[in-house]
């Protein structure tokens, strides 16, 4: 029990006479005076314990754990409260004790496949009341899609209800804690967090006045096929296609020394585009590198082993930029950006340094299409997913489907239309969020996102403003912005700038009527700023106006030196 608990505990303890008696407690209270004085500026006031404990007793919601926590971002602790949601939805708030709230709510979104309660202390210490939820399953017991076998309402859970359920829970609880609601409701999220912010956003305009989400998973079936159909590439034909090599004759693929020459290739290719060779691309949906034409200098000798290309490497690189294709030639997700290719070594490229088991193959589309695809689900998964001459077992009382066997006909031929329908977040029309309601929407992606696409982000928001603005963004713009970060990964990362507040310009926006026209982004190296860019509004571009001919001095890499154009 932590020391703000046990005052907590005590104080009841004299008010109820319960658990120890007055003067137990009474010697209690002594001892805790003997504690440093940083300690009791601390703990919560035995009103604030109090009223932290009374949320047990909220009589329309299940609660089970009521108490007042310390906040490792913040010299105050917090009322913390746990409930359940019938019939597997797991949630927790974050509340900051009365006098510390900012009177906003915010509901913190998840990642992944989610399956925990995630914390967002850094927001509570600046004063929001925080909600989030496990989304209806425990990743303990059921890791990754595993918790949608043949089960239909995790499914629903997961796709959308759960963030609702969770953001009228919350709010609940701020009514009986604070004695008022809310005057401001804000989502913040990416990836999958990013989904579930554009769901709300179609689904319950009402829930919140401003949402950022961040690099959206939205196109949720089609992009886990696609990134089945990527681990395919690399995987069929014993690996004849796979980008890492054996570089020493002793049978293993150590070296990824390939996708190196590529994104080396790629950036000698197009870095400069923008006037600035740093090597991040400014537009990557413009570079026109081919792999076949513009890697010619690498191909190997029909004997050679070395850190060549072959044919078979050639067309992965040219599927993976692409994008997926049906037998039809059918494309179904949009294809990896030109500059993304390094981390295609941790998500796709099976090497000795990952057990031939790269990241997606082992999260988000290893397991996808046994659980999360088909209304029907075909089986559960093999015992080893990188087992390519695995023969799944197809009676049984839980019959095997091996994602090598899965093709992307079956999304073309809506097999997944369905599970579509529970969690894909497509819905261009958002005139009830963005018109009736009046909400803010801030969406951002970095362009080097090898997981989920940004050319399908610019797809959705283009799709968003002819069906919700009659394709003007200037009438778009009054509520709604995409912001692209050249040189960023998935949700953070990469070599370009990609570190800034994300809620800050949206409260900004819907408290003061101030519209964020530009974000300022930071890239660090062991904690020390060594790039900072403007990222503009779509489809505006940061350009170069710094000191002429100095474009390619780090030093001049400031904010101040780039305007939106």
């Amino acid at each position: 029990m932590t020391k703000i608990e046990t005052s907590a505990f005590t104080y009841h303890s004299l008010l109820t006479g319960t658990k120890h008696s007055y003067l137990s407690a009474l010697c209690l209270v002594a001892s805790l005076t003997a504690l440093p004085s940083s300690s009791l500026a601390q703990a919560a006031s035995l009103e604030q314990t109090q009223a932290c404990e009374a949320l047990q007793q909220v009589r329309n919601l299940t609660i089970t754990e009521a108490t007042v926590r310390e906040n490792d971002q913040s010299d105050s602790p917090y009322c913390y409260v746990r409930g359940i949601i019938s019939p597997a939805i797991h949630f927790h708030a974050q509340l900051p004790l009365i006098g510390n709230w900012n009177g906003r709510f915010l509901q913190w979104g998840d990642g992944g496949k989610d399956g925990d309660l995630d914390f967002a202390n850094h927001r509570v210490a600046e004063g929001y009341a925080v909600t989030n939820s496990n989304t209806g399953h425990d990743s303990g017991t059921e890791p990754g899609s595993a918790f949608g076998y043949n089960n239909r309402q995790a499914e629903i859970d997961f796709g959308y209800r759960a963030v609702h359920l969770t953001v009228m829970a919350g709010k609940t609880l701020v009514n009986s804690y604070y004695n008022r609601a809310p005057d401001y409701s804000y989502f913040e999220g990416c990836s999958t967090g990013g989904r579930q912010g554009l769901m709300e956003a179609q689904r319950y305009p009402n829930d919140f006045d401003g949402i950022v989400a961040g690099a959206p998973v939205n196109y949720y079936q089609a992009m886990n096929a696609a990134g089945t159909w990527n681990l395919q590439r690399m995987f069929k034909d014993n690996f004849a296609g796979n980008l890492a090599i054996d570089s020493t004759g002793d049978g293993q693929r150590d070296s990824v020394e390939l996708v190196r020459i590529l994104n080396a290739a790629v950036l000698q290719k197009c870095d400069a585009n923008d006037g600035i060779r740093d090597g991040v691309l400014n537009n990557p949906l413009a570079c026109d590198f081919n792999p076949s034409s513009d890697l010619s200098d690498f191909m190997c000798p029909s004997s050679s082993t070395g850190a060549c290309f072959n044919q078979a490497q050639i067309q992965t690189i040219a599927d993976f930029y692409s994008g997926p294709y049906d037998s039809n030639g059918t494309i179904i997700y949009p294809g990896k950006t030109k500059g993304s290719e390094l981390d295609w070594i941790g998500l796709f490229v099976p090497s000795e340094s990952n057990g031939m088991a790269p990241g997606m193959l082992r999260g988000p589309a290893g397991d996808h299409v046994n659980y999360l695809f088909y209304e029907q689900d075909p089986g559960v998964t093999i015992p080893n997913l990188n087992d390519t001459n695995y023969s799944a077992r197809a009676g049984g009382m839980n019959p095997e489907f091996h994602w090598l066997d899965f093709s992307v006909d079956d999304f073309t031929n809506g097999d997944a239309e369905l599970m579509s329908s529970i969690m894909d977040a497509t819905d261009p029309d958002l005139s009830s969020f963005l018109k009736s309601r009046g909400g803010k929407l801030i969406v951002y992606h970095g362009l080097s996102d090898a997981l989920s696409v940004a050319t399908a982000t610019v797809n959705y928001f283009n799709d968003m403003v002819n069906t919700t603005f009659a394709g003007s963004f200037n009438d778009a713009n009054d509520s709604s912005r995409l912001f692209l970060a050249p040189g960023m990964g998935h949700c953070g990362g990469g070599p370009g700038p990609n570190s800034w507040d994300k809620l800050v310009p949206l409260v900004d926006w819907v408290e003061n009527g101030v519209a964020p026209e530009s974000l300022t982004a930071t890239h660090s190296t062991d904690g020390n700023i060594d790039d900072e860019r403007l990222l503009c509004t779509f489809p505006q571009q940061a350009r170069y106006s710094g000191p002429a001919g100095e474009e390619n001095d780090p030093q001049n890499w400031i904010a101040e030196n780039f305007s939106c154009q």
